[in-house]
């Protein structure tokens, strides 16, 4: 059992990263600015996590790993707080390393790498295209130094397009959800042939969960399925999985320039993770 404190634990990922924490028997320490979505099944603590607190990991519990997730506008690639919040984040990952925080998982994302045609590495080049991005980029680069620097085991946990629990993730999905609910016959869309890595958020959190709960293997993570598959494909296959009737009128919108036509992770990393758990749990070692 470890003692796993969770930042930006009610959020969209944090919610489903405590839940499946708590299924493999591990000991929570929660953290979010409103923490009233959790009962006693986890240990809450309210502070300000971006404070220059040099005693923030005595005041957290002195947890044996922190998953990372708290982030402003995570939804917004184009707000100008992720970079007024950068140096917020520098400072707490600093604090938690210099009181002893021996591992850290930081919550990461495709959009560090900007515009890249086919499968993402560890070493893939980045070239971030918005603030989101940007801010990320930095972060993964800093931490990644600091962790040297006070000898931590740093892992960067980077996920590509998300859905499941579709009205919570500000999405394609949750927008078609609202349209359906309204009674539209079209749904305005692109013309769908971009291609990405599509994750159930239960899944993203099962393999941020296993990341955490092992130190073999770090650096930078990608947290996918490894399979592109056509953004207009998985559409119509979510239209026919809840037997929707709306329809998608492609073309209404242009595709815009700086998407990827391509993008997805290499899961060789996370799919040897999963393996090495589910070996020593005495399961089948299927991968994703």
């Amino acid at each position: 059992m470890k003692k796993v404190l969770v930042t930006g634990a009610a959020g969209y990922i944090g919610r489903h990263v405590v839940n499946e924490l708590l299924q493999k028997k591990q000991k929570v320490i929660v953290t979010d600015l409103d923490m009233s979505c959790f009962g006693d099944e986890v240990e809450k603590i309210s502070v300000n996590l971006f404070e220059k607190n040099e005693n923030i990991y005595e005041e957290l519990g002195k947890p044996d790993v922190c998953i990372h997730l708290a982030w402003k506008d995570g939804f917004s690639h184009k707000s100008h707080a992720h970079m007024g919040n950068l140096s917020g984040h520098y400072e707490f990952i600093k604090n938690m390393l210099a009181g002893g925080l021996p591992q850290i998982v930081i919550m990461g994302s495709m959009h560090e790498v900007g515009y890249w045609e086919g499968a993402v590495t560890e070493d893939t080049p980045t070239n971030p295209l918005s603030y989101y991005g940007v801010a990320k980029n930095a972060l993964r680069e800093a931490a990644r130094e600091l962790c040297k620097e006070y000898n931590a085991v740093y892992q960067w946990t980077r996920a590509y397009y998300i859905l499941g629990d579709d009205l919570k993730n500000h999405s394609i999905f949750s927008k078609l959800i609202e349209a359906e609910e309204n009674g539209q016959e079209y749904f305005p869309f692109t013309s769908g042939k971009n291609k990405y890595d599509f994750m159930d958020i239960d899944e993203l959190a099962e393999q941020i969960v296993l990341t955490a709960l092992q130190t073999e293997i770090d650096g930078v993570i990608n947290c996918c399925s490894g399979i592109p598959m056509s953004l207009g494909d998985k559409v119509e296959e979510f239209i026919k999985s809840h037997d929707f009737k709306i329809k998608l009128k492609y073309g209404a919108f242009p595709d815009r320039p700086y998407d990827s036509p391509g993008i997805w992770g290499d899961n060789t990393k996370i799919n040897k993770i999963i393996k090495n758990y589910r070996s020593t749990k005495g399961e089948r070692t299927g991968e994703y």
